[in-house]
């Protein structure tokens, strides 16, 4: 696994898929199926770019003139049972919710939306079910973050839409840690390509 910055250079604004497809130009030859990173904004600047962390399971190759690879280092990530870590995560905790007029789609099947959580007990109780069993939470903060505007195309339409990405930060303590190690790979929760799900750990 890789951890890397990287800078990418617009006058322009951006929507966050956008920067999600440039991010793409760090692994040639991979398609959408096999997509193997995570990322997060850290600072976006109007008409001069953004600061991003990103996490990969291959390291990304030399940048271009828009996007810059600044600094990449492997991450050996080795934990043990009743290790104490501080995590930041910035998510999309949302819930499902049944078409209440029982419409269903092409499949049959009754359609369903997403909604985001709005309460902070709900939110937190989301959080320490994508935690399950494999590790506990000692202290958690939870602080809203701006917005996330999106416009995505495909060869039928283009449809555009908005995320309201929440941090979670804290302490947690590992209690099955190849298993944490497997989710801090996948990323937690909807909207990874949106820059939502990287989980950022340090001992506490």
């Amino acid at each position: 696994m890789y951890l890397s910055k990287v800078f990418i250079d617009f006058k322009k604004p951006k929507n966050i898929y956008q920067i999600h497809q440039d991010l793409w130009t760090l692994f040639p030859g991979q398609d959408d199926k096999a997509r193997s990173f995570l990322f997060r904004v850290e600072q976006q600047q109007a008409g001069v770019g953004a600061s991003i962390l990103m996490q990969s399971e291959i390291a990304p190759s030399a940048g271009n003139e828009q996007v810059n690879l600044l600094a990449t280092r492997e991450l050996p990530l080795t934990l043990i049972k009743n290790q104490r870590l501080r995590f930041l995560l910035v998510a999309n905790p949302v819930k499902t919710i049944k078409d209440q007029q029982q419409r269903k789609n092409q499949k049959g099947v009754i359609k369903s939306n997403r909604v985001p959580l709005i309460k902070e007990e709900e939110r937190q109780s989301w959080m320490e079910r994508k935690l399950q069993s494999w590790a506990q939470l000692d202290s958690l903060i939870i602080r809203p973050c701006p917005p996330l505007y999106f416009y995505k195309k495909d060869l039928q339409k283009g449809y555009s839409g908005k995320i309201v990405p929440i941090a979670f930060e804290g302490v947690l303590t590992v209690q099955e840690p190849d298993k944490f190690i497997e989710q801090v790979k996948q990323g937690i929760g909807p909207a990874k390509a949106f820059g939502c799900g990287l989980l950022s750990v340090a001992i506490a």
